[in-house]
C-alpha cells in the first residue's frame, strides 16, 4: 500500500557566528555561518491529492503572519525543483504547522523547505542520497542544506559549503522576538552602507569559538559569539540595542542577532537561568514575546 501522507519535523536554527565578506560582482557575499539547530520546530505534511490537483499550501500555528501560500513560498520552490530534476508531477496538499519566528533570523522558510524536500523523496520514494538533497537544497537558499542536516556546523561560501563542527555539550537558549520582522536584503545593504569605507576581509572560522564548541565551555562560546550583521539590524531597528543590553544584564553568557534579525539569541548556562531570563526579559517591557530552547537537535526527520 504506498504511502498517502508524511510529516517532517524541521528546526530552526540560530547563528553563534555570521561573518560577512567584501560584496561579490554578483551582488551576493561570501560567508563563514556557524550553525546551531535549536528545539523549535515546524511540523511540514504532505499529502497526496487527485491527479491533477496541483500543489496546495496551507500555514498554521503561532506564526503564520506574512509567510506565502503560494509558489513564493519556498517550499513550493523546493517541489518545483525536485520535479524538475526527477521528471515528477506533484499533485499534492503541504499543511505547515509553524512554530519558528517569521522573518527572525531563524531560518524559518528554509526550514520548510528542507522538510519538504525529505517529505517528498519518501512520499514518492524516490531514493535520493543526502548529496542529492542539498544539491537541491543549495538551489533555494543558503541555509537550507544545513536545515536538512542540524546538529552544529560550519557553513561557507554563501552559507552552503557545510562541513559538521565539532562540538560537545547541550547548550540553552532564550530568545526574544519581535513581532514585526526584518528583511534581509534590507540588513545585507545596509551592512554594505556601514562598511562602505572599510577594506573588508575574506571571512574566517573564529579559532576561539571552535575551541570553545569542542570544550563544551558554555561561557566561553557565549564570550565568542559574533554577527557582522548585527550592527546592521541594529541600526535599522535601534531598540535591539536595548534587549542586547537587558539581556546580558540580566546575566547572559552572551548576546548575538541571529542572521539578519530581529531574533535576540540569549546564552545561558542551564535551563533554570533560562526559565529566569525569561522571566526578566518579560517583565522589561523590552521585547515582544520570548521562546526557550536548547541544541544542538537534528535535522529535518520524518516523524510520522
Amino acid at each position: 500500500m504506498p504511502v498517502k501522507s508524511v510529516t517532517v519535523r524541521v528546526p530552526a536554527k540560530v547563528n553563534l557566528q555570521l561573518s560577512v565578506g567584501p560584496k561579490e560582482s554578483d551582488g551576493y557575499h561570501n560567508l563563514v555561518s556557524v550553525f546551531q539547530a535549536i528545539s523549535i520546530f515546524d511540523d511540514v505534511t504532505i499529502k497526496l491529492a487527485e491527479p491533477g490537483a496541483g500543489l496546495t499550501i496551507a500555514i498554521s500555528g503561532e506564526q503564520t503572519h506574512g509567510v506565502p501560500a503560494d509558489e513564493n513560498n519556498l517550499a513550493a520552490k523546493a517541489v518545483a525543483l525536485i520535479s524538475k530534476e526527477y521528471d515528477l508531477t506533484v499533485d499534492a496538499h503541504i499543511e505547515i504547522k509553524k512554530s519558528i519566528p517569521v522573518a527572525g533570523g531563524m531560518a524559518g522558510g528554509s526550514a520548510d523547505a528542507a522538510g519538504t524536500i525529505v517529505g517528498i523523496d519518501y512520499l514518492y520514494s524516490l531514493g535520493m542520497t543526502r548529496e542529492e538533497m542539498v544539491e537541491i537544497a543549495a538551489q533555494i537558499g543558503s541555509d537550507v542544506p544545513f536545515m536538512l542536516s542540524g546538529g552544529t556546523a560550519i557553513g561557507r561560501g554563501h552559507g552552503d559549503q557545510l562541513t559538521a563542527a565539532l562540538s560537545r555539550g547541550t547548550y540553552y537558549w532564550v530568545l526574544a522576538l519581535s513581532t514585526v520582522g526584518l528583511s534581509t536584503p534590507a540588513v545585507y545593504a545596509e551592512c554594505d552602507r556601514l562598511r562602505a569605507e572599510l577594506e573588508i576581509v575574506e571571512p574566517q572560522t573564529h579559532e576561539g569559538l571552535m575551541q570553545a564548541l569542542l570544550a563544551a565551555d558554555a561561557p566561553a562560546v557565549g564570550a565568542s559569539l559574533v554577527n557582522d550583521l548585527q550592527a546592521a539590524a541594529c541600526s535599522l531597528r535601534p531598540a535591539l540595542r536595548l534587549v542586547l543590553d537587558v539581556g546580558q544584564e540580566y546575566g547572559a553568557l552572551g548576546a548575538i542577532v541571529s542572521g539578519s534579525g530581529p531574533t535576540v539569541a540569549f546564552l545561558v548556562s542551564d535551563e533554570e537561568a533560562g526559565l529566569d531570563l525569561a522571566v526578566a526579559l518579560t517583565s522589561s517591557g523590552v521585547v515582544g514575546s520570548v521562546a526557550r530552547a536548547y541544541g544542538p537537535v537534528a535535522g529535518a526527520k520524518v516523524i510520522s
